[in-house]
Formats: C-alpha cells, sequence, structure tokens
C-alpha cells in the first residue's frame, strides 16, 4: 500500500507531466497556426519567398467574401473535390531547382510569348527537371529556377532543352526577383497564365514538414473569365460571363469546416486553405492544388484532401478586377 507522502508525491508528478504536455501541445499549435504579428516571410535556400507584406503572402481569413462568391465557386464546381496534383512521383507536380550564384547562363529563345517575356540568359542548368517527365513530356511543361544569393527566381513555360541544355526554347519566360513585390507590365503573362510567379504558390515539401504554411496556393479552374485581380496582371479567357473566376481570384476553405478528421501533411495544407487561401493562377481541371514532387510526400496521407469538396470554398475581396 502506498504511504500518504508517495501518494502526494505520485499525484504531483501527474500535475507537472500534464502540465508539461499541455505546454508541449500549445507550442505545437502556436507553430502550426500563429503566425506571429510582424513575421517575416516564408524562407528557402536563404532568401525570403517574396516580401512579407506582398499579397501572396497575406492572410485571407478575416477578409470579407465576395458578392460573387457563390457563382464563382459553382462555376468551378460545389461537387469537384479537391486534388492535390504533387506527391512522390516525380511526373506529378512542377519540380523546381535551386542553383548556386555562379550558375552559368544560357540563351533562351522564346516562340510564343516573346512579346511579353523577360530575356535571356537565365541560369539553367542542363539537367533542370521539366515538369511532366522531360523530353517526351507532355503538358505545361515548365522548369522554375531559383538562384541562391541573388535571390532571383527564373521561370519558363512550354520549355525545350537545346544542345543538351547549353540553350532552351520556351513559349514565355520570367524573371522575378524574391525580395520585391513588384508586378509584371500590366496585361503581360508569366510562365504561368496569370502573370504571377509559380514557385512561391507551391505546396513545397519543407515548409510541410516544418508544419506550417504561410502563403496563398496555386490553383486551375475549368474556366475562367477574361479579367484579373491583382497581384495578377493577364487574363487567359475570351469568355465576358460574370460568374466565372478570373485570374488572380482568392478563396478559402470556410471557417466552419472542420479539420477534426485530418493529420499529417493534409492538415498543414488545409490549415493553409483556411488562413491564406488559394489563388487562381491558371485554367485546368478543378480545384486542383499544385506543389512540388518530393520523395518525402506520404502519398496516402495526402489523398485526405480528395475529401474536401469545393461547396466547402468561399471567394474573397481581394480588389477590383481588371478587364
Amino acid at each position: 500500500m502506498r504511504t500518504w507522502h508517495t501518494a502526494c508525491l505520485a499525484a504531483m508528478l501527474a500535475v507537472l507531466a500534464l502540465a508539461a504536455a499541455g505546454a508541449s501541445a500549445a507550442s505545437h499549435h502556436t507553430r502550426r497556426h500563429a503566425r506571429p504579428q510582424g513575421a517575416g516571410p516564408p524562407e528557402e535556400f536563404g532568401c525570403p519567398i517574396l516580401p512579407a507584406a506582398d499579397p501572396l503572402n497575406q492572410e485571407v481569413a478575416s477578409l470579407p467574401a465576395s458578392p460573387q462568391s457563390e457563382s464563382y465557386v459553382a462555376s468551378i464546381g460545389l461537387t469537384a473535390h479537391l486534388h492535390p496534383d504533387f506527391g512522390t512521383n516525380p511526373s506529378y507536380g512542377i519540380p523546381y531547382t535551386v542553383v548556386g550564384a555562379g550558375q552559368a547562363k544560357v540563351p533562351i529563345k522564346f516562340n510564343k510569348y516573346g512579346s511579353e517575356s523577360d530575356p535571356g540568359p537565365y541560369p539553367i542548368p542542363a539537367n533542370a527537371p521539366i515538369e511532366g517527365g522531360g523530353k517526351n513530356g507532355h503538358g505545361d511543361r515548365h522548369v522554375l529556377v531559383a538562384q541562391e544569393g541573388s535571390c532571383t527566381l527564373y521561370e519558363l513555360y512550354l520549355a525545350h532543352r537545346k544542345r543538351k541544355g547549353k540553350s532552351w526554347t520556351a513559349g514565355s519566360g520570367a524573371v522575378f526577383n524574391l525580395r520585391s513585390s513588384a508586378l509584371r507590365p500590366e496585361g503581360w503573362t508569366s510562365a504561368d497564365a496569370a502573370g504571377l510567379p509559380i514557385f512561391p504558390l507551391l505546396a513545397r515539401y519543407p515548409e510541410v514538414a516544418g508544419g506550417q504554411i504561410d502563403h496563398a496556393l496555386r490553383v486551375t479552374v475549368p474556366q475562367s473569365q477574361r479579367g484579373y485581380i491583382h497581384p495578377a496582371v493577364h487574363f487567359a479567357s475570351s469568355r465576358t460571363n460574370p460568374a466565372l473566376p478570373p485570374m488572380g481570384l482568392r478563396l478559402r476553405l470556410k471557417a466552419g469546416y472542420s479539420l477534426s478528421g485530418f493529420h499529417g501533411q493534409s492538415l498543414v495544407i488545409l490549415e493553409a486553405l483556411k488562413r491564406f487561401g488559394l489563388i487562381v493562377a491558371d485554367n485546368g481541371s478543378p480545384w486542383f492544388i499544385t506543389g512540388a514532387p518530393n520523395p518525402g510526400w506520404n502519398d496516402e496521407d495526402l489523398e485526405q484532401i480528395k475529401r474536401v469538396p469545393g461547396s466547402e470554398f468561399e471567394a474573397v475581396e481581394t480588389g477590383p478586377i481588371i478587364h
């Protein structure tokens, strides 16, 4: 039989253990959910991923819903579900490469949107991965290269390697200073239909492994209207139907949608969709979220995301539509 002193000691230890567990849980909760006031921007490879005040890094949880929210969401698909367009398979998602300051630059020949492209040369290594699987890959064939030191982002659309990587051809190309919020010229495309940078909007494994995403995520929609909302600067449609989403539209997961049944990597992503939301960046399959392939993803875990229907999203007001 335990003595009174032994029982008291056991009780005290239990209280202390509960307190420590509570503190640990609170710390974990804070890391995931609370972006400290005045916190810096997302960072990777020693560079900010756009300034903290950049629109792509701004929370949308408290912004007013758009008067057209119901129409926009219905046009994307009420019964269609979220789809993580990334995982461990390198053929899915948009890969990116990080290069050093000394990476040699190679010439780029633009053959589709040359007048709206930033001229080369770009520091693209010969073995840079191409979206869709390289030489025989299809689709948009994006190539993304981020450079350390200069914190400059180079992105190509419809990229093809020439002369074993000593030069490239591309449909369009854009260069972004990751320390700046400067927009591309009004009406210009980028490597993306909306004229936005792609890399800062990807679901990237390193940040999800860290427990938190602090930026909007790229999403595609079946049809868009002939208009855009800054920071987008380009539309990709001739349709004038106001029920269709414009490029640059932000959509957030509704605050009342319960995440209690989700866990792991999917939970981190869905939490971000409540805080930072999605941004319409291109035409494509409904509710497809773009990420970068990585062997660290848990494909089975990511399957949870497919349980979320489009009806649980709402569009928010972030600025006027420019036609």
